[in-house]
């Protein structure tokens, strides 16, 4: 497994791997890798011949007063976790590898950015968008898998690839969950024991938005009340935001209906948690 750190050496890697008409995956991470993103992996291997995981804490997608400078970092771990997966080869690059001091291009997206997380968060997907288009440049990827759990992310790549007519397969994998429901991330890692079982709210109240549709409600209103009253029970919880949307463009649904994405954000302490289901 190569461990690389310049866009150079990836570049020609991958360059490499295409001249011997081997196809290549691209699985964008920020490290502190967790059984979330190792199904990642495996879902890269199952559709190409080549998997470059990136470990990458991106700054542009941090916004003032966020957790850059906290969020888990173990290089160590993430590469053995790859190796074992069998990953061909580890990008790390530093910041200042990815970013030019004088940089003065970066992608903007206007529409699906603009709701859910990017209310509380403005800035944050066009930090994702310029650092994951940077990855697909500098590997060529013909693939690229993102995870579920950030819903509003997955369908934001995939208006970009969409738009700029991006040569490359986008593959959405199912979220990857602990055994009482909550949704595996890096960031549980901040919660407190308390905070940990607190945060089961999350998926209670995606239960209750599975079990009401299935009775035959189709008001998004109710769903969401019964939701939010949920959540409010539970101490440590204040929600940022709970919608009932279409899955592709992420604009509110009057009317229930399948695929209609379930999302909500809550903080759990100090601790942002996304989570979501789709109606099926």
């Amino acid at each position: 497994m190569n461990i690389v750190r310049t866009k150079e050496e990836i570049s020609e890697i991958c360059r490499k791997w295409h001249s011997e008409n081997l196809t290549v995956a691209i699985v964008p991470t920020m490290g502190y890798l967790h059984e979330g993103h190792l199904s990642l992996i495996r879902l890269a291997r199952q559709n190409a011949d080549r998997v470059v995981v990136s470990v990458f804490v991106n700054p542009t997608q941090f916004g003032p007063g966020e957790d850059f400078e906290t969020y888990p970092r173990d290089e160590a771990r993430d590469t053995d976790l790859c190796r074992k997966e069998g990953a061909d080869a580890v990008f790390m690059p530093a910041p200042a590898e990815m970013y030019r001091s004088d940089k003065s291009v970066s992608l903007m997206e206007n529409r699906l950015s603009k709701v859910m997380c990017g209310m509380s968060r403005p800035t944050h997907f066009n930090g994702v968008l310029t650092v994951v288009c940077k990855l697909f440049n500098i590997t060529g990827a013909d693939c690229a898998v993102f995870g579920m759990k950030d819903a509003q992310q997955l369908a934001i790549i995939k208006r970009m690839v969409r738009d700029l007519d991006m040569p490359i397969k986008i593959i959405p994998a199912p979220i990857v969950r602990e055994s009482d429901g909550l949704a595996k991330s890096s960031r549980n890692t901040y919660l407190s024991a308390e905070e940990r079982k607190d945060a089961v709210c999350l998926r209670r109240a995606l239960d209750i938005a599975e079990s009401e549709w299935k009775s035959g409600e189709k008001n998004p209103d109710e769903i969401i009340h019964k939701m939010a009253d949920l959540i409010k029970s539970v101490r440590s919880a204040d929600i940022d935001y709970i919608s009932a949307v279409d899955s592709d463009t992420l604009e509110a649904v009057k009317e229930l209906r399948p695929g209609t994405l379930v999302a909500l954000a809550v903080k759990i302490g100090t601790t942002r948690l996304i989570d979501n289901t789709v109606l099926s």
